[in-house]
């Protein structure tokens, strides 16, 4: 066989088998040569998903008669002007898009430079060049590309129905409108308006405006529920916004994020977002974030795929620490809050006016079950695990000023897990208790969660404050109470721990054996102390005093169960925390226990100053506040 050189159009249609994949992919190289050429309004129509016919138009910078040409030659490009692929500033660099897209399908480009009386129009069929004719156009472009993969009909069989096309071609309408909140972007099929956003109005923050557009895509229950980040280390910043834990989802389709501008689907990115979000939620829960990463040009690579969505850092320690620890604090920062939707849906179950199968289509929080089977203790009575906690808490050398313990009326002893001098809440012990409560009007304005006014069931805690009442569950909020209590020692090596009278021998089979084992000296850390002892058997020497009397057994499975799970999935720092995560769930307060007003109150005020207390470690709410006027909506009164 000879070697040849191939035919120029022959290369274009290779070429353009990778940069062409479908109409979406078509569309979104020309949206963004408009978005490099500096237009700040593009309207794009379509008909049958992009298929048979798609036009782009914008008010770019417009090209003159000579660029038109060179425009359809493959590597002609005007952005890389000093020929530096680390030093890449625009969406793109190639010169390959518009001669593949000509190569494969009928395309026309009209257009008209800024400064110049003449608009020319180039026709390319199947990569047949014509000559450039005059054109009444004014400033900008206009491509209209007419039966795509005409040229290929082979490649029409891998295309999808026409709605499924479309629905691609929305969706990367929609991400390069949100990485660009500045341009108005308008899309239509054949008269129909699918996508619409205008350039943000005169009196209107570039924040509230990026904010609505983010409303409009990702439904009009992200605003109210999102956290602003805006973090910066080294020259890399990130700034976007991202949803609170209660407010989340079955899939991460609603997870977006963008690099310099560019749309990108990172492994590194989305792990970061996953990690940064696994303390909050069950691991079949997705968060919704859109988050916009500003790095040096020469600090990431972009020209690592033809599609132009995967991107490599110089530095991904670096990246990945920066978004973990914004996610993180931003999350901290919002303390106790619970997303809106949490209560819409339980006004929503409680309307009777309502038919149950109406409610079926309503967005609302899904409520997902603890990861680990709860031990549960006698409805009849307090097992002595609350004495044992407050004993340990009072001895706790960490422990400043006056002790934790508050004697209840029956008998039983309230506890706050959190040292005076940490950042999680101070003991309740310092604050007034329900009988010396001289002025409820005040005390009901200076705590957002209210008092305490009952117990409902032995697990809800019913609250009054300034503007309406709070329904806590006990169980989810003392879960997440303790778990950041027991970080905080963990961080500070000082996990107080109690030795077992008669140790525990608990059989266990291979795998959860020798994964527990394994882990033997960071159990150690948290004051699990564990050894073989025998076959597949393991001897539980010391426990964390924290959690005081519960079912070992139990807990020792579902930690090994747990192990296994996330052994090659996480690094060092997260596999710990879930540890913790168990550690927890096992040591918190059941439903099922009967609390005083003076327990109720200090749980309420833990949960004030604790980071993250709007969620439970499984992502589950800790608690639903109801307004007056929606109460009122209940009752017929508004």
């Amino acid at each position: 066989m000879t070697i040849r050189l191939l035919p120029s159009n022959l290369v274009n249609q290779i070429a353009a088998g990778e940069v062409v994949e479908r109409p979406f992919s078509a569309l979104k190289e020309i949206v963004e040569n408009a978005l490099d050429a500096g237009a700040d309004s593009i309207e794009v129509q379509i008909r049958e998903g992009g298929r048979s016919y798609f036009s782009v138009v914008d008010n770019g910078q417009g090209m003159s008669r000579d660029e038109l040409l060179l425009a359809v030659e493959r590597h002609a490009t005007s952005k890389l002007p000093n020929d530096n692929l680390f030093d890449i500033k625009s969406l793109g660099f190639r010169g390959e898009a518009l001669p593949s897209i000509a190569s494969v399908s009928r395309m026309s480009i009209t257009s008209r430079k800024r400064g110049e009386e003449d608009a020319w129009t180039l026709t390319v069929e199947g990569g047949v060049k014509h000559d450039p004719v005059p054109a009444s156009f004014s400033s900008g472009t206009k491509v209209e590309v007419r039966d795509l993969f005409f040229a290929t009909p082979a490649r029409l069989k891998f295309l999808k129905t026409p709605q499924t096309e479309t629905n691609y071609i929305v969706d990367v309408f929609q991400r390069l409108a949100m990485a660009h909140p500045g341009v108005g972007f308008k899309l239509q099929q054949e008269g129909k308006v699918l996508c619409d956003f205008p350039r943000p109005g005169t009196g209107i923050s570039d924040v509230d405006h990026s904010l609505k557009r983010l409303g409009k895509i990702m439904g009009k229950d992200f605003p109210p529920n999102a956290l602003k980040v805006n973090a910066r280390r080294e020259e890399m910043t990130l700034t976007g916004f991202i949803g609170l834990p209660t407010f989340n989802r079955s899939n991460a389709s609603l997870q977006y994020l963008f690099v310099n501008g560019r749309p990108v689907k990172d492994k590194l990115l989305n792990a970061a977002v996953r990690i940064a979000y696994q303390d909050f939620l069950a691991r079949d829960r997705h968060p919704l974030v859109a988050l916009f990463l500003t790095v040096p040009a020469e600090a990431v690579d972009v020209n690592v795929h033809p599609a132009k969505t995967e991107v490599r850092f110089r530095d991904p320690g670096v990246v990945r620490g920066l978004l973990v620890g914004a996610i993180k604090e931003t999350l901290a920062q919002a303390g106790h809050r619970a997303s809106t939707t949490v209560a819409s849906a339980a006004l929503g179950a409680a309307r009777p006016s309502i038919a149950p199968d109406a409610l079926k289509g309503a967005q609302s929080y899904p409520y997902r079950p603890p990861q680990f089977q709860a031990f549960q203790r006698p409805l009849e009575k307090v097992s002595r695990s609350e004495k044992v906690m407050s004993d340990t808490l009072q001895a706790n050398p960490f422990q400043q000023g006056s002790p934790t313990s508050l004697q209840s009326r029956d008998g039983f002893a309230s506890h706050s897990p959190f040292p005076e001098n940490k950042t999680s809440p101070t003991a309740f012990a310092e604050t007034k208790t329900s009988s010396e409560f001289s002025d409820p009007e005040t005390l009901l304005k200076d705590n957002p969660l209210g008092l305490a006014r009952a117990q409902l069931h032995k697990t809800y805690i019913v609250a009054e404050n300034e503007s309406g009442i709070i329904l806590v569950d006990q169980h989810a909020v003392h879960e997440r109470l303790v778990y950041e209590h027991l970080k905080q020692q963990m961080s500070d090596s000082k996990v107080p721990r109690q030795g077992l009278l008669v140790p525990e021998i608990i059989e266990l089979p291979t795998p959860q054996h020798q994964a527990l084992l394994a882990r033997q000296t960071d159990l150690e850390a948290f004051g699990l102390v564990v050894e073989a002892f025998g076959g597949s058997s393991i001897l539980v020497r010391e426990v964390p005093a924290l959690m005081g009397d519960f079912d070992i057994s139990n807990f020792i499975k579902d930690l090994a169960e747990s192990l296994i799970d996330f052994e090659e999935a996480l690094p060092l720092k997260e596999k710990l925390e879930e540890i913790l995560s168990t550690m927890a769930c096992h040591g918190s307060i059941r439903a099922g226990r009967k609390m005083t007003l003076d327990e109720m109150n200090a749980l309420l005020r833990d949960m004030e100053k604790t980071p993250y207390s709007g969620q439970c470690n499984h992502g589950r709410p800790t608690y639903v506040e109801l307004h007056k006027k929606d109460i009122e909506k209940l009752f017929g009164r508004r």
